[in-house]
């Protein structure tokens, strides 16, 4: 037996998404909510493998505490410097 879930889906008029096929995508949007390990979590609650994240970044898994609380300690430390003509030790 399968099981209905009413999605409210937000205001798309002013969505506008580069590469993408926004009429298309404004017709069925693939949104997601939360991501955990290797999953994402889409607004009706299917669990989706996030096989593209070794394209552009690190696939070590969303929600990882330990690289989380690193990034934190770091960002408490030194958020940001100018790249120009100083540097970061």
């Amino acid at each position: 037996m399968s099981q209905t879930t009413q999605v409210h889906l937000p205001n798309m008029l002013n969505y506008w998404m580069p590469f993408t096929a926004n009429r298309q995508f404004k017709a069925m949007p693939r949104l997601f909510k939360a991501a955990k390990g290797n999953y994402y979590t889409s607004i009706d609650d299917r669990q989706i493998l996030d096989g593209t994240a070794g394209l552009w970044c690190v696939p070590a898994g969303h929600g990882r505490t330990e690289i989380a609380t690193a990034v934190g300690n770091q960002l408490l430390t030194l958020d940001y410097a100018p790249a120009f003509q100083s540097a970061i030790h």
